[in-house]
């Protein structure tokens, strides 16, 4: 169990690491920029379940409150949970964790995925557009206008790449795990 536990830890980190490295790559539009952090944090959810996929986005927000530069546009410290993106930070757990829920019921299967990645999706949203809106004064047209609207096209896109990868690794991660359970 041991084994398996730090086998999960591993990966873990990996997704985290991964989610810090594309917020090197950020597009700005607004106050929300676009990012590719969203297919590394479906995964986490896809690929370990809610329980390690919110421990993986936890180990990011920890690494970045204490200051690492993980977040987008390579910044880190406390204060950005109470700038304009706070909201979409705190959105990530919920993120893996709802899609890693959805995800860990039964076989998985195409139509599955689809919903994990779509309803983890939509928590980014839940958390980030009022969160915008308290911390700009927006109303919330302004904020759904500015904060959610603009990214649905690109999360879709996302979110399928997400669906696909996942299909392709989970078998790897699958057989990783089996090995080290034996």
């Amino acid at each position: 169990m041991l084994a398996r536990d730090l086998q999960r830890t591993v990966y873990a980190s990996l997704l985290a690491a991964l989610v810090a490295v594309s917020a090197y790559l950020p597009i700005p539009i607004g106050p929300v920029p676009i990012i590719l952090q969203n297919i590394f944090i479906l995964l986490a959810g896809l690929l370990l379940g809610s329980r390690w996929g919110l421990i993986s986005m936890c180990i990011y927000l920890l690494v970045g409150a204490i200051g690492i530069p993980v977040f987008t546009g390579g910044k880190g410290g406390l204060a950005h949970f109470m700038g304009p993106t706070g909201g979409y930070l705190v959105g990530y757990a919920c993120c893996a964790y709802v899609t890693g829920f959805i995800a860990e019921r039964g076989r998985s299967s195409l139509g599955r995925d689809i919903l994990a990645v779509t309803a983890g999706d939509l928590m980014l949203f839940v958390f980030g557009v009022p969160w915008l809106m308290v911390v700009t004064g927006m109303t919330l047209e302004k904020a759904l206008l500015a904060g959610m609207l603009p990214f649905l096209p690109g999360d879709a896109v996302k979110a399928a790449a997400a669906v696909v990868l996942a299909k392709a690794l989970r078998p790897v991660v699958n057989r990783q795990m089996e090995t080290v359970a034996s």
